[in-house]
C-alpha cells in the first residue's frame, strides 16, 4: 500500500506543480491533507480541525507517524479500497484544500488543541451504528460526525 501511495504521490507532485496548485512539499503533509479532505471537506473548518485532532491523537497513542496512522487498514474510509485516486482530485486549490494544508504541519509536529474533540481517537458519521460504537456515548458531535474517546 505504501509503495503504491508513494508512486501516486510522486506522479501527483509533477502534475500538480505543473498545474500550479499548491501542494505540501512534505510527503507526510500530503497524506494528512488528503486524509482531512477525504474525511471532512464538507464539514467546514470545524469538522476538518476535528479530524486533524483525531489523527494527532492516534499518532500519540499508537506511537506511529502521520502516514502510518492515516493509511492504516480500515481506519480512515477515504483510504479504503481503490479510492485513493479520487483523493488527488481534492487537491484543487479550494478553500478546504488550503485550510487542510495549514492544518497538516500542526498534525505532524503538534500544536492542535486535542481538547477540541475531548481527546477523541475515533469518529464516524451520525448515521453510522456499528460494533465499535455500540454502548458508547460520543464525547462531541461536530457537523455530521460523532467523536468518541475509546480505550
Amino acid at each position: 500500500m505504501k509503495a503504491i501511495l508513494t508512486a501516486l504521490l510522486l506522479t501527483l507532485t509533477s502534475v500538480v506543480h505543473s498545474a500550479e496548485i499548491l501542494l505540501p512539499d512534505n510527503y507526510a503533509e500530503r497524506v494528512v491533507v488528503m486524509t482531512i479532505l477525504g474525511e471532512a471537506r464538507g464539514e467546514g473548518e470545524a469538522g476538518m480541525y476535528a479530524v486533524a485532532c483525531v489523527i494527532r491523537k492516534r499518532m500519540i497513542e499508537r506511537k506511529m507517524d502521520a502516514v502510518d496512522v492515516c493509511v492504516q487498514n480500515r481506519q480512515f474510509s477515504c483510504w479504503n479500497g481503490n479510492g485513493q485516486d479520487k483523493l488527488f482530485k481534492l487537491l484543487n486549490g479550494s478553500k478546504q484544500h488550503l485550510y487542510a494544508m495549514n492544518l497538516a504541519p500542526h498534525v505532524i509536529q503538534g500544536g492542535l488543541d486535542l481538547n477540541y474533540v475531548k481527546h477523541a481517537n475515533h469518529y464516524c458519521t451520525l448515521k453510522t451504528h456499528n460494533a465499535w460504537t455500540k454502548g458508547k456515548k460520543p464525547v462531541k458531535i461536530i457537523g455530521n460526525h460523532k467523536f468518541f474517546k475509546l480505550d
